[in-house]
């Protein structure tokens, strides 16, 4: 499937924050550590902004996921996920960030709703294990969450079609948030 059939198919849409959204991700959490228990993850977090009270988010549930060093890319632990429904995908390294890996779950073809899941999964060194100080910023910071918000609203609107720049048109404010985070 090409970028621009995906993005047709699952345009960005934001839903109202929906508390049931912790729990949907602490019942996939069991699930996934009665996979994975072996490995010993070192930690599983629910992230994104469906983690983040009273703000609106795509109703996807991000997992991060932080596992030792060498289990980066092991093939087993994709084996593993994949039993589980999860599509794995290499994310590249990019600027600052390591490459990692990802995975995913839900997304049907034949538009059948199905609740979505994304996991993200690195070693501790990987920066992408800042979207724990991000996520606890705005939770401890309501207003800050809501000048969040507004942007993901006004990214929405314009890169509807477009997953890659709705994106990209936060990044100035997450770094801006992690910078505050680490002060």
């Amino acid at each position: 499937m090409k970028k621009d059939d995906w993005n047709r198919l699952f345009p960005i849409h934001l839903e109202n924050h929906n508390p049931q959204w912790r729990v949907v991700f602490q019942k996939e959490k069991e699930l996934i550590l009665s996979e994975i228990k072996a490995f010993d993850p070192i930690l599983i977090e629910h992230v994104g902004s469906t983690s983040i009270n009273g703000i609106k988010a795509k109703p996807y549930i991000d997992i991060l996921i932080v596992i030792a060093e060498e289990l980066l890319f092991n093939e087993d632990l994709i084996v593993r996920l994949a039993a589980l429904g999860y599509t794995y995908f290499l994310v590249p390294k990019r600027d600052d960030i390591e490459a990692y890996m990802s995975f995913g779950k839900g997304y049907n073809l034949e538009g059948k709703h199905e609740q979505i899941f994304h996991i993200h999964m690195c070693p501790p060194s990987n920066l992408t294990v800042k979207q724990i100080e991000f996520r606890d910023y705005l939770r401890a910071n309501p207003e800050q969450a809501k000048i969040y918000e507004k942007l993901k609203m006004d990214s929405a609107k314009k890169f509807k079609n477009d997953r890659g720049a709705y994106v990209l048109s936060k990044n100035e404010f997450v770094q801006q948030v992690l910078a505050l985070a680490s002060n």
